[in-house]
């Protein structure tokens, strides 16, 4: 059921209170309207060229607190977007607010050696810009009732730190029916009333051994990911579509069985499809690596059976996953994020 707009619902009933007052004609009752469902930025409009993510613990008192750091968040910045997602732990009862259903702390999965300083947080701000002295002017603002956790910053092109073409197999994020099904919360779905327009949002921020992969031949990084660096297309294939299936390839010989395609999705039926942004951080020298996020309607069938199929992929010995978290993004519309959450 669609939620209520809960001040439109109040004014609405006061006013058929004073009518009642004043004439002895019963009132007719006001229908109340239903919220608009809107979403924020940079979830399906396409990855700015500078983006940083900024993980922060909510040190306010109250849930008036909780709405001034969230109305300072949203306010607008000439030439970036902002993205605004709570971690789990913003719904420890602190601001007594319903927790989206799917929402957890993120686990460790299979390959994973987390940092708990680079993991989590009550809520997570994403900014894109398009260069990075706007980023950073945006990510170096002070927030009230807000503490800084972790954060980082990448950039997006056409090929990451692999070679490989940036994005590849991802669903059609102008595709808005399929967007409706594969990311964004519905009325009707098992969810409290205010997450209807909202997603799960995983950030995974994993360091890539950058050296050891460029000395590899590119036909063996070829057989590790499964696709033709060139062309992106998967390998036997030559445009760049996912919808081939592995049935005819059952042994591996074309698309190897640990290949990180056919484990990402092995094109078996029924699999969940994930929206994926990629951005690549360099740090120091040797602290280069791969800010991972996707957005998806439903966590667990999203990222976390994805992963899951990923333990013992060829491509894992490149890789380390140090930070990251699971976050909800919040419903967009009102006069800030969160606005809804919190009325």
């Amino acid at each position: 059921m669609a939620a209520v707009d809960r001040r439109a619902f109040l004014l609405a009933a006061a006013g058929v209170a004073g009518l009642a007052g004043c004439t002895a004609s019963p009132a007719t009752p006001a229908v109340p309207r239903p919220r608009v469902v809107d979403h924020q930025p940079g979830v399906v409009t396409p990855p700015a060229a500078e983006t940083g993510f900024v993980a922060f613990d909510a040190v306010a008192r109250d849930r008036a607190g909780l709405a001034e750091a969230l109305r300072a968040l949203s306010a607008p910045v000439a030439g970036s977007s902002v993205t605004i997602a709570a971690g789990a732990s913003l719904f420890d009862g602190r601001f007594g607010v319903e927790r989206p259903r799917r929402l957890t702390p993120m686990p460790s999965f299979p390959g994973d050696v987390l940092d708990p300083r680079w993991c989590h947080g009550d809520l997570l701000v994403q900014v894109g810009a398009d260069t990075r002295e706007r980023l950073e002017a945006v990510l170096a603002r002070r927030f009230p009732n807000l503490t800084p956790r972790w954060r980082l910053a990448g950039t997006h092109g056409q090929r990451n730190l692999l070679g490989f073409a940036e994005g590849a197999g991802n669903p059609d994020a102008t595709n808005t029916a399929l967007m409706d099904r594969c990311v964004w919360v519905q009325p009707g779905d098992d969810e409290p009333a205010w997450c209807t327009g909202g997603t799960y949002q995983v950030v995974r921020l994993i360091r890539v051994a950058v050296a050891a992969w460029n000395a590899e031949p590119a036909g063996v990084q070829e057989r590790v990911i499964g696709r033709h660096k060139d062309t992106g297309a998967p390998l036997g294939e030559s445009i760049e579509d996912d919808g081939f299936l592995f049935a005819a390839d059952p042994g591996g010989e074309v698309v190897p069985l640990d290949a990180h395609i056919r484990r990402a999705y092995p094109h078996t039926g029924g699999e969940r499809r994930i929206l994926r942004h990629g951005h690549s951080y360099r740090r120091t020298g040797t602290d280069t690596g791969q800010i991972f996020v996707c957005f998806q309607r439903d966590v667990e069938l999203g990222f976390a059976t994805v992963q899951r199929r990923l333990a013992g992929e060829a491509l894992q010995k490149y890789l380390l996953p140090f930070g990251g978290g699971y976050y909800f993004v919040l419903p967009g519309g009102g006069g800030f994020a969160g606005e809804v959450m919190l009325a």
